[in-house]
């Protein structure tokens, strides 16, 4: 099972522990996510179901390649990061 964890900075809005979940691929895995909590979607994902641009994901230090469909791969021991972009002065 790839786990999923979660910046401690998403954690302040949300309750959204590191999760093991199945799934060949991103997308697979964040369904699983969402479906164990669904306030999180709208939080990473905008209206089309893309990866907000606000929102950045690695799987093992790498960042995703497909933002729109989420179909890079996983394997059963991948960590997936799920970091929330922050800005200001």
């Amino acid at each position: 099972m790839a786990r999923v964890h979660f910046t401690s900075n998403l954690q302040r809005h949300l309750s959204c522990p590191s999760l093991e979940v199945t799934g060949e691929t991103l997308g697979a895995a964040l369904n699983a996510v969402f479906e164990a909590n669904p306030a999180l979607r709208s939080y990473l994902l905008d209206d089309q179901g893309r990866l907000r641009k606000h929102v950045n994901v690695l799987i093992n230090g790498e960042p995703v390649r497909d933002r729109a469909r989420m179909s890079d791969a996983l394997a059963e021991d991948d960590e997936v990061f799920v970091l929330q972009a922050l800005s200001g002065g």
